[in-house]
């Protein structure tokens, strides 16, 4: 083992390639944090985390102030160990998507750093269940988009061989959402899945009332249709309707999974590494939902949830939303529509450095203090 010795921090805006507007927001801004970890023996462990355009720089206080130098001078093998003690440390605010975001950064750096030092892929090292998994889309499936544009989105989606399609929902009126959902599904045919978002939007009467007008059009899932925190709102809904119920990518601890499941408010896991707070919760969810026997199909940041969907024995899905390109080397693999996990040791994230550099709006350097 070697201990970690210094680390840098980056927060890197990156502005989406295409318009993103869902029911309650704008995506204009991915800020990217980014931290490397570099240990005794010459090891650089490099994790990141995001948000969708607020609180990048909270998130950096916390790792500056308070995360990053409880890690300096600890064995980077130690991870369960060092997630369980910032967590503790961090008592007083969590469970929250700052805390949360903050300690994801450090554990993918670690986790990172424990392939690197194995020589083996992330996928393998954290499960090894398999090395590919279906893909789909949701870059062409946003709600200011004509259904016009929808439809051309989805037939793109499927020249392109991917196995679904996801289309935002949250129209004023039900038969707007109506008409564009099987619009879609027209042009889709039956051999792809299309699942809907709704981004919290709904009170549970209208979310049920949607699941009503929407059920004809063979739906893979219902995502979010309400706020996360309405866990009696989402055990009505899936009581009420076939359409499978998603959730997960706005909920920040394992025992709010744990709640939903036991509850049976979910019939998808959509775990989102960065908001659970990184590598090692998020196992612990997905393996979680395993003895639900549901399936895990994560949220967002497709480079690093490859490997993970692939790790476990339930993961279903991987959803293409690129968003690193501007700082990046690799790019996702997508063959017939099947994602691929990366071979290459580590989360098999190939970094520009000089682009990290050149974009970053804050940057520091910690080393322990003697």
């Amino acid at each position: 083992m070697a201990r970690i010795e210094h680390a840098e921090i980056f927060l890197v805006p990156l502005t989406p390639k295409v318009t993103r507007f869902d029911a309650i927001q704008q995506f204009v801004c991915q800020e990217t944090v980014i931290v490397r970890l570099y240990d005794a023996d010459g090891a650089i462990g490099t994790g990141y985390s995001y948000t969708i355009g607020t609180g990048g720089s909270s998130v950096v206080a916390l790792l500056v102030d308070h995360l990053l130098p409880q890690v300096i001078g600890r064995e980077a093998e130690e991870i369960e160990s060092i997630w369980r003690d910032l967590k503790f440390h961090t008592h007083a605010t969590t469970v929250g998507a700052i805390t949360s975001l903050a300690l994801a950064a450090i554990d993918t750096a670690l986790w990172d750093l424990r392939a690197l030092r194995a020589k083996l892929p992330l996928h393998v090292i954290a499960g090894g269940a398999r090395k590919k998994i279906p893909a789909y889309t949701t870059e062409g499936g946003w709600l200011h988009l004509s259904t016009e544009e929808l439809v051309e989105g989805a037939q793109i989606a499927r020249r392109d061989g991917f196995h679904g399609v996801k289309i935002k929902i949250g129209k004023q009126s039900v038969k707007e959402d109506v008409r564009r959902v099987a619009a879609v599904r027209e042009a889709l045919g039956d051999e792809l899945e299309l699942m809907i978002d709704c981004n919290q939007s709904f009170a549970v009467d209208e979310a049920i009332r949607r699941a009503h007008a929407l059920q004809p059009f063979d739906l893979a899932w219902m995502e979010e249709p309400l706020p996360a925190d309405d866990l009696d709102g989402h055990i009505r809904l899936a009581a009420s309707t076939p359409i499978p119920v998603a959730v997960g990518e706005s909920i920040y601890g394992i025992r709010h999974f744990r709640d939903y499941l036991q509850q049976r408010a979910c019939s998808v896991v959509q775990v989102d590494c960065a908001r659970i707070g990184g590598i090692t919760p998020w196992l612990k969810t997905a393996h979680l939902a395993e003895a639900f026997n549901v399936a895990v199909a994560p949220h967002f940041l497709m480079e690093l949830h490859v490997s993970l969907a692939c790790a476990v024995s339930n993961g279903r899905w991987v959803e293409y939303i690129p968003q690193l390109d501007e700082i990046t080397t690799s790019r996702l693999r997508i063959e017939k529509g099947m994602a691929f996990a990366p071979e290459a040791p580590g989360l098999g994230i190939e970094w520009d450095w000089d682009a990290v550099r050149r974009l970053s709006v804050i940057k520091h350097d910690l080393r322990k203090v003697a």
